[in-house]
């Protein structure tokens, strides 16, 4: 739910900034602050609960913490790389891969009542999904609109 917010809030913020400095709205570099400004914010999730994000990975997974730490520098990386136009293209291709290579990781986390913030297994289980699942198909819609259509 809070990725949700600072996504919704940071593009309606956005789009009054850009308002106020350029005269005119431009939707798309709007939408890309803002996945930009949600991608920041979640990649810091990484590295503050990163007990609770590794317990999230399959046990197959090696080096699960590294794994945490790797996709929270993804998230960063991608953030920088939609508000940089040359490569914005790019960016969103490789962030609508990583999210849904992620998409697992989350349905084995709800499986297994994962509550990543605390580090137990006392979350909220499979009706997490009710809400994952269409907030990962709007993320993915949404970083399409704004760096690839666009």
């Amino acid at each position: 739910m809070k990725p949700l917010i600072v996504l919704l809030l940071s593009f309606t913020i956005s789009i009054f900034v850009i308002k106020i400095i350029k005269k005119e709205y431009d939707f798309a570099l709007s939408a890309r602050i803002a996945m930009s400004t949600m991608l920041v914010f979640t990649a810091i999730g990484h590295f503050v609960f990163t007990k609770g994000m590794s317990m999230m990975v399959p046990k197959f997974v090696p080096f699960k913490e590294s794994f945490v730490y790797l996709t929270g520098v993804f998230e960063i990386l991608m953030a920088i790389g939609l508000l940089i136009p040359r490569f914005k293209y790019l960016s969103g291709w490789a962030l609508i891969i990583f999210l849904l290579l992620m998409l697992p990781a989350n349905i084995y986390a709800s499986i297994n009542n994962v509550n990543y913030q605390k580090g137990t297994f006392d979350g909220n289980g499979l009706a997490y999904l009710w809400f994952r699942i269409p907030l990962q198909i709007l993320f993915i819609v949404w970083t399409y609109i704004c760096s690839i259509r666009m």
